[in-house]
């Protein structure tokens, strides 16, 4: 099943999730680092790449959306997308709550932050693992005339 929303013959999608998914986990390795080596710079950057994360995951989540509503309801990748999708407006919400209660001194943010990013980030590995299942597994958002020598995605579409 090919994307709904694409840019240059690419899903959008996946060309997005990649700046939500890459600040929000390097946003609990600063914190850890940060925490192990006495560095209170590193919780302000940490504050910092999870309101871009945010950002950037909800504006994923649009073309994700107009995807998931392009799949053929009652198939094994509907429920898939739909697992995907809420678990990753979960790990966003999670963020949220995590950059919300930074916001007083995001340079010490406390324990309660950093623990609530930890598990958004461990349902981010599930949800991603779910995207992965949704396009390398079940096709979705793979062009139709996809092969080993299809070509250039800039060039029209792969019959």
């Amino acid at each position: 099943m090919e994307a709904r929303a694409k840019l240059f013959g690419h899903p959008i999608h996946q060309m997005l999730i990649a700046f939500p998914l890459g600040v929000l986990g390097m946003s609990l390795f600063f914190d850890l680092i940060a925490l192990g080596t006495n560095r209170p710079a590193l919780l302000q950057a940490s504050y910092y790449m999870i309101a871009a994360g945010i950002i950037s995951g909800l504006l994923a989540a649009v073309f994700g959306l107009i995807d998931f509503l392009g799949i053929t309801a009652g198939t094994r990748a509907k429920r898939i997308g739909l697992l995907h999708g809420c678990g990753n407006v979960v790990v966003v919400a999670l963020f949220t709550v995590s950059w919300w209660l930074r916001r007083p001194a995001p340079s010490a943010p406390g324990t309660l932050p950093v623990v609530i990013s930890a598990v958004a980030v461990g349902i981010a590995l599930v949800t991603g693992w779910l995207g992965g299942e949704l396009v390398d597994r079940l096709g979705v958002g793979v062009d139709d005339g996809a092969n080993l020598n299809a070509p250039s995605s800039l060039s029209g579409p792969a019959r």
